[in-house]
């Protein structure tokens, strides 16, 4: 991964239900217990992909967040959006599934906490 990708990685706001996320700053009204985890299944490996394809790729993610609360959002750095989920899960699980969907990073909220960039290694 590029430096640059990191910088827009760490730039970009984050928006899913009343939550807005900005990497390295406190969330307010984050409330309740366990981690949640902002996971797209679109443009794997930071490469433009057809929107049709990702489309049906967040339509599977979706499909695996069965008994998951979550809602829907996206990650906004200027012109460039892109669809996400905010899932309340462990980090480890929302790894799991950015791996499948090869993913670079999640973003990890945690109540009183700053939000971070956790790499997909």
């Amino acid at each position: 991964m590029t430096p640059q990708v990191l910088r827009a990685y760490r730039l970009s706001v984050y928006r899913a239900g009343s939550l807005v996320v900005r990497v390295g700053e406190r969330v307010s009204g984050v409330t309740g217990r366990g981690d949640i985890v902002l996971v797209s299944a679109c443009n794997p490996g930071g490469r433009r992909y057809p929107d049709g394809w990702n489309a049906r790729m967040m339509e599977r993610l979706f499909g695996q967040l069965h008994g998951i609360s979550f809602s829907a959002g996206e990650g906004r750095l200027g012109r460039w959006g892109e669809p996400l989920v905010a899932a309340r899960m462990p980090l480890a699980r929302g790894l799991r599934l950015a791996r499948l969907y090869r993913q670079n990073a999640v973003v990890l909220v945690r109540r009183d906490q700053v939000a971070r960039l956790v790499l997909v290694r």
